[in-house]
């Protein structure tokens, strides 16, 4: 299957981004195209993204394939998909470790899923349906949450990761979905990167939450915080250089405050670099 991912820092394409993109070019190794705002349409946007593609790799990324929903899989939706694919080639195609529709009804949303065996079978089942349509890996997001079920048998991440291996796919690593969950249900962010497989996990994605007092909301509406850049290092460390794109959706920022804070986290690979430079000479040097 193909979908190897590049390497290197980009933040995903918005409407408002468009004009200065297509006059000054793309300051990022890669950029993260939603899959939705692409898909049975013409005119600007797929003019947009044809552009960027020609100069930097893109991935697609996904909020509606539902993925852990009862409901039957779209045909048209991964026909799309599938198109999609075959005219951009992304290097890596993403949706979300969850359910967003019950009954044919489109929730919106992205709700999370019970940690069961019977839901772990059931999903594995649907993505080794969706890879062997696209002729390639697919990677999973881990989705922020709000709640937890009483039927769920274990963690998140040990579902998550027993799943990239059942059906061979990658994971996603939201690292500020991680901290929101954390934070929300009383966790160790750490505990959770700690557990996932190395060789699994294929990107990054940064954002900034909101804190509502009781709790976080993932609403990608500020720059990343402290802590999240904190755990940003430790998955670095654990992960290597896997692709890592940032997301801001709500209170969207100038071009040049994302690409600003893509250089916080290229300044952090760095340091990091330079750390296990200096690391590595000394070891070297004793006798």
């Amino acid at each position: 299957m193909t979908g190897s991912p590049a390497s290197g820092h980009g933040f995903g394409l918005r409407v408002a981004h468009y004009a200065e993109i297509l006059e000054r070019g793309v300051r990022a190794e890669l950029v993260e195209a939603l899959t939705e705002n692409y898909m049975g349409r013409g005119g600007r946007p797929l003019a947009v993204l044809e552009r960027v593609r020609r100069d930097v790799p893109i991935t697609l990324h996904g909020v509606s394939l539902s993925i852990g929903g009862v409901d039957p899989l779209s045909e048209s939706y991964l026909k799309e998909l599938s198109e999609l694919c075959r005219r951009f080639d992304p290097v890596l195609v993403s949706d979300h470790l969850c359910f967003g529709g019950f009954g044919g009804h489109r929730a919106y949303d992205l709700w999370p899923l019970p940690y069961t065996d019977e839901a772990l079978e059931h999903v594995a089942e649907r993505v080794l349906r969706v890879q062997d349509l696209l002729g390639r890996r697919i990677s999973l997001e881990n989705v922020s949450s709000y709640v937890e079920y009483r039927a769920s048998v274990g963690s998140e991440w040990e579902f998550l990761s027993e799943l990239s291996v059942r059906a061979d796919c990658q994971i996603l690593l939201d690292i500020n979905n991680v901290y929101v969950s954390a934070m929300n249900h009383g966790f160790s962010p750490l505990t959770y990167l700690e557990a996932l497989p190395v060789s699994r996990v294929a990107q990054f994605h940064l954002a900034g939450h909101a804190d509502a007092r009781t709790h976080l909301i993932d609403d990608h509406s500020a720059p990343v915080c402290d802590a999240v850049w904190e755990l940003y290092r430790h998955a670095r460390r654990r992960f290597g250089a896997v692709p890592c794109l940032l997301e801001w959706d709500e209170h969207l920022p100038q071009l040049v405050e994302l690409e600003a804070e893509c250089d916080k986290a290229r300044a952090i690979d760095r340091e990091l670099a330079q750390t296990a430079g200096s690391v590595a000479a000394v070891q070297v040097e004793l006798p």
